[in-house]
């Protein structure tokens, strides 16, 4: 179950580090033209997107580095907390603007993080 777990942290450590990374390393303008899945850019301040690229980025590397370090492992189920509520408000950003297709890897991110909540909860 550990090693389930694990695996389960790492794709989403890598998922947010790289949505978080894009959103931090290119401006509203270059995420919009990367194609309709970053369309909800539009909506938002290059401020916001950059907050959300640097909560994405800490997010990850709180799910991998604590338990690893067996340190301060509260900080995972409480990343992973943040990423479910994140990806809540993904998919209602993404239904608002109609985008229902886009809102499947948000709810899948969410699941997967709120698996990590309980499970890493337990362990504490």
């Amino acid at each position: 179950m550990n090693i389930a777990l694990w695996v389960v942290q790492g794709i989403l450590a890598v998922a947010f580090l790289i949505a978080g990374g894009t959103k931090l390393a290119l401006s509203n303008q270059r995420l919009l033209e990367r194609g309709p899945a970053m369309a909800w850019v539009g909506d938002f301040s290059q401020r916001s997107v950059k907050t959300i690229g640097t909560l994405e980025v800490l997010g990850a590397l709180s799910l991998v580095i604590p338990p690893a370090l067996d340190f301060a492992t509260v900080l995972t189920p409480t990343a992973a907390t943040g990423f479910v509520l994140l990806m809540f408000g993904a998919t209602i950003v993404h239904l608002r603007r109609g985008e229902t297709v886009a809102i499947g890897l948000p709810i899948l991110l969410g699941v997967l993080a709120l698996v990590v909540v309980f499970l890493r909860a337990l362990a504490l």
